[in-house]
């Protein structure tokens, strides 16, 4: 994964990346020579630390593409047991993807709330919603979001969706999740293959 081929990073800083991806010290210490964000996170995965490489491709990717790779994530991990509102929430968040309409990113908000914030695809749709201009009230004043919140909403329904069902197949999945993510980055669209039920 050379720089060069990681176009949707380009604009990603290293050490606002490290720093929102709240990397503990022996993450920080493997990536002491990484230079740029596509080598950081090549190292990160390479080294073992998948779960520090999520974080900062959720934080590095640019807001739109990365709540677009948690609908992928969530969406792989479905199981055949979800409820409804949940399918609805992440369906909002890729309508919000496409639209970059208001009305789509709220509407994928109160989707989020009605579900309770517990799913990978409630917080696709926070992501969504995160992504600003604004979260207050639609008549309120704008209140525009922190700017690295809609990483952290990204990165919780990453983690949640490798561990939703069988927690055993979190690091299966967080490879294939850093692949879509690559894949992203690169221009592509990231799509998953849905799990086989087992």
């Amino acid at each position: 994964m050379d720089a060069a081929s990681m176009d949707k990073l380009r604009a990603a800083d290293r050490d606002t990346v490290v720093a929102r991806a709240t990397l503990g010290p022996e993450a920080r210490s493997a990536i002491a020579d990484a230079t740029t964000v596509p080598q950081l996170i090549a190292v990160l995965a390479g080294s073992g630390f998948l779960v520090e490489a999520a974080r900062c491709f959720a934080h590095a990717l640019p807001k739109r593409e990365a709540v677009w790779w948690a609908c992928m994530c969530a969406q792989s991990s479905t199981p055949a047991t979800l409820a409804e509102p949940d399918r609805k929430a992440r369906e909002a968040a890729e309508t919000w993807v496409r639209t970059q309409t208001e009305a789509d990113r709220y509407a994928a908000m109160a989707l989020a709330e009605q579900v309770g914030f517990q799913t990978p695809e409630a917080w696709a749709a926070v992501g969504a919603f995160w992504s600003g201009p604004s979260i207050a009230p639609e008549a309120m004043p704008a209140n525009p979001p922190a700017p690295h919140l809609t990483g952290v909403a990204v990165a919780g329904a990453v983690t949640l969706a490798s561990v939703r069902g069988d927690p055993a197949h979190r690091l299966m999945r967080l490879e294939r999740y850093l692949g879509a993510a690559r894949d992203i980055a690169q221009g592509g669209a990231g799509r998953l293959a849905p799990e086989e039920s087992s």
